[in-house]
């Protein structure tokens, strides 16, 4: 895939808030455009297929790998797979516009990988691993197995912050919204 565009890269342990800022950013920068992650698990009551996910089955997942028809993709738990898609990046670069990315952790650092300096990569860090399970817990959505699961994941997350090109602290919201829109505004005028 050609690089002739921008790329900034929200990433986070689950629970951190980079979904909440990334919204932010879209509805206050117009130059971004949002790269929708494709993931093999079952949408959320609240999501939508084609904007929240491209939601596919395991099989049509693993078709798309062999395909080659992604940019970077990783199987986060068993059969549970997350990818970005070639064709999301081209579509968004051809509208002449700057790619945002609201991916886990390792898929921020891969993306970071291959689009270099042409990637901006943003860790959403939040003030404690204490208030990160508290957000969890509040959000309802999960089983106990589920948090347990993340908070797991988190815990290694947390440690491979120093790899990205911004550690974002998000104790405020509102605090970490208008950091993140200055850090994004100074990358895309670069």
């Amino acid at each position: 895939m050609e690089q002739n565009g921008k790329c900034v890269i929200f990433s986070a342990p689950s629970g951190a808030g980079k979904t909440t800022i990334v919204h932010a950013m879209l509805n206050s920068i117009q130059q971004l455009a949002f790269s929708v992650s494709a993931t093999s698990r079952d949408p959320r009551p609240n999501e939508t297929d084609g904007k929240d996910y491209h939601f596919l089955r395991v099989e049509k997942f693993q078709e798309a790998i062999l395909k080659e028809e992604f940019v970077e993709w990783e199987e986060v738990y068993t059969n549970n797979y997350y990818g970005t898609l070639k064709s999301e990046i081209e579509r968004i670069w051809e509208e002449g516009r700057t790619v945002i990315f609201d991916v886990d952790v390792i898929g921020g650092l891969n993306l970071k990988q291959i689009f270099g300096d042409n990637a901006l990569a943003i860790f959403v860090h939040p003030p404690s691993i204490d208030v990160l399970e508290q957000r969890l817990r509040n959000r309802s959505t999960e089983t106990e197995e589920k948090i347990q699961q993340r908070m797991s994941k988190a815990r290694t997350e947390l440690d491979k912050a120093k790899k990205f090109d911004e550690i974002l602290i998000n104790d405020s919201l509102e605090s970490a919204i208008s950091e993140a829109k200055k850090l994004v505004k100074n990358f895309i005028k670069s």
